[in-house]
């Protein structure tokens, strides 16, 4: 059991000695204990195999979160009947609020193929996607080249996406987690924030935002739907003929 400088609370085991139900059920019990005035935010299974100096995560990890805001993008969009399709520990995430359908992903090669599945079957709606690799795999191990191949392998994939007319791509990270620090913590860094697309225009600086709901209003706005508590809206920044 262990926890770090954010808000959340793990528990690993060997799915040798400790089956997966199991510890899926260790967790429930922990995510109902760890509430209250200083509720930690996520209870994350982490299960792995192995033998002792070659221990790998395997693809069962489980978020436990709390549950969103009221009123949050998900939940603006399901108002709309908007499709969305989670990949990645997404649905986990947001406890499955306002998503039409998900798929879990072992790795980072895993979630760009389902994304590339993802955009091939799906004519409307958001596809949220998270790439894990860079995190848990890279950065919170210190794996500068593992960083840096990750980075490369993403930049090669991003220009076989079957990116229609009307689709707006946004890229961005949570928080930093530099594999060049001596901590194996999430690193306090500006993270970036890219977005392109045919109705893009290219080249609009989208300065330092305030926050990340900035990306979450924006994605309201190509939709129609409401708008959420925070952020503010770079829809019409980057818009052709605005």
């Amino acid at each position: 059991m262990y926890t770090s400088a954010d808000s959340v609370f793990q528990i690993a085991a060997h799915e040798s000695v400790i089956p997966v139900p199991e510890l899926y059920g260790m967790c429930e019990n922990a995510r109902d204990i760890l509430r209250g005035p200083h509720e930690v935010g996520r209870v994350i299974a982490r299960p792995f195999t192995g033998e002792p100096g070659h221990l790998v995560r395997t693809a069962n990890r489980k978020d436990y979160a709390t549950p969103p805001p009221d009123g949050m993008l998900l939940d603006q969009l399901a108002s709309k009947s908007v499709p969305v399709y989670a990949i990645g520990k997404i649905s986990d995430i947001f406890l499955g609020r306002g998503i039409t359908s998900s798929v879990k992903t072992k790795n980072n090669a895993d979630g760009m193929e389902k994304t590339m599945a993802a955009m091939n079957t799906h004519s409307d709606g958001l596809i949220f996607v998270n790439l894990v690799d860079f995190d848990q795999q890279y950065g919170h191990r210190n794996d500068t080249e593992g960083y840096a191949a990750a980075l490369e392998a993403v930049d090669c994939w991003l220009p076989s996406l079957p990116v229609k007319d009307t689709d707006l791509i946004i890229l961005t990270a949570d928080h930093g987690c530099d594999p060049t620090t001596p901590s194996t913590d999430h690193s306090r860094e500006f993270t970036p924030l890219l977005a392109y697309g045919p109705g893009v225009t290219p080249g609009v600086p989208l300065g330092v935002r305030t926050s990340l709901a900035d990306i979450g209003q924006t994605v309201a706005e190509v939709f129609g739907a409401g708008k959420i508590p925070a952020g503010t809206s770079f829809l019409r920044d980057i818009q052709k003929g605005q």
